[in-house]
């Protein structure tokens, strides 16, 4: 869950976006039957795309990428045409529709009224009352653990995580901007009170976990610590960091302490440069439609909520138990958005986050 921009300053870094570079590696010289997407992992999952392939006779081409910037410099070398989908980090819609690269979707044939409330985000997907992104999927920044070795109820509690119970056994996913926002939690503010004023505050806190932390690493690092024992906790970890892995090991669990969670969200968009608009709005549908959502929810990268809520009927107990669905209406009430701080403040955020992981 690290593919946003990581701020404005980032934003800026990828430069001005412009159609007109040179063919992408790894993009298809458009075929009326193919479509070329750019996409998290989880769509590259063939029991997600292949449905939608032999329904409508087409090939999906598939490029994975991580974090918006790299995707937008893959645009900037790309051809006008040669994409057609995006799968883009929820907070990032906005800028991105402003630069002109995302097309207008029509909302009366997308099942936004299906869309769990909350997680329609209509400040972030509309502009100037267009549409230009609908919010595929959804999921917790909160704490991943191994139910067999820690007591679940202390995990909703994130003040126990920095006391002396579990020194030594907790794994901190390495994103900034989701782990300080838990920090601002755990301190009783809310992400969007961070500031160069209580930053101090942050960073304080940060070294104390730091302290009592086993490790601190990325996804993988992470993940693989909590499946191998390595650390009984994962903080920032979630349904994404877990449930693909319960089958192999069912004491992993997952939950949002009672201060709250950091939310996150991808959507999905079309590009305004696309030249198969048609064939890339059924895909849109697709991905939208309860079929599709409950693949997507279980693709066998990372789990997450499906955003149609009509894609419950079609996951099993165990899938639906892994994800917390019965939790969701409680969770995304204490819940919060990525807080994106502004260039200045992103530079600052930065220089703690790398004193801390020096540490």
């Amino acid at each position: 869950m690290s593919r946003t921009l990581f701020g404005a300053a980032a934003f800026a870094l990828a430069g001005a976006v412009t159609l007109g570079g040179p063919l992408a590696v790894g993009a298809s010289s458009a075929a009326a039957e193919e479509l070329n997407a750019l996409v998290w992992c989880d769509h590259t999952d063939p029991a997600l795309i292949r449905p939608f392939e032999e329904k409508h006779g087409v090939r999906v081409n598939l490029k994975e990428y991580e974090g918006t910037g790299t995707a937008l410099a893959l645009v900037e070398q790309s051809q006008p045409g040669d994409w057609d989908v995006f799968v883009i980090d929820g907070v990032d819609v906005p800028r991105v529709a402003e630069a002109g690269l995302l097309a207008e979707l029509p909302a009366d044939e997308l099942p936004l009224d299906q869309v769990f409330e909350p997680v329609q985000m209509r400040d972030v997907t509309f502009r100037d009352g267009k549409m230009y992104a609908i919010m595929e999927k959804f999921g917790y920044n909160v704490v991943g653990y191994d139910k067999s070795k820690v007591d679940p109820a202390d995990m909703r509690d994130l003040s126990v995580l920095w006391g002396d119970k579990y020194a030594d056994r907790i794994a901190v996913y390495d994103y900034y901007i989701p782990l300080m926002n838990l920090v601002a939690l755990k301190l009783g503010m809310e992400p969007s009170d961070i500031s160069a004023e209580t930053l101090p505050q942050i960073r304080e806190a940060l070294f104390e976990l730091k302290d009592r932390a086993a490790m601190v690493g990325e996804v993988v690092s992470s993940t693989t610590a909590l499946a191998t024992g390595e650390a009984d906790i994962l903080l920032g970890g979630g349904e994404w960091a877990v449930a693909v892995m319960q089958a192999d090991n069912p004491n992993l669990d997952w939950v949002l302490p009672d201060q709250g969670g950091v939310l996150w969200s991808q959507s999905i968009a079309i590009f305004e440069s696309s030249e198969r608009k048609e064939l890339a709005l059924e895909f849109v549908k697709y991905i939208m439609s309860p079929e599709g959502q409950a693949r997507l929810a279980t693709s066998d990268c990372f789990w997450g909520m499906p955003a149609n809520r009509e894609a419950g009927a079609l996951l099993t107990d165990a899938q639906k138990a892994a994800l917390r669905w019965d939790e969701q209406e409680a969770f995304l009430a204490k819940s919060h958005r990525y807080f994106i701080p502004d260039a200045e403040l992103d530079a600052e955020m930065l220089d703690v986050w790398t004193e801390f992981l020096q540490r």
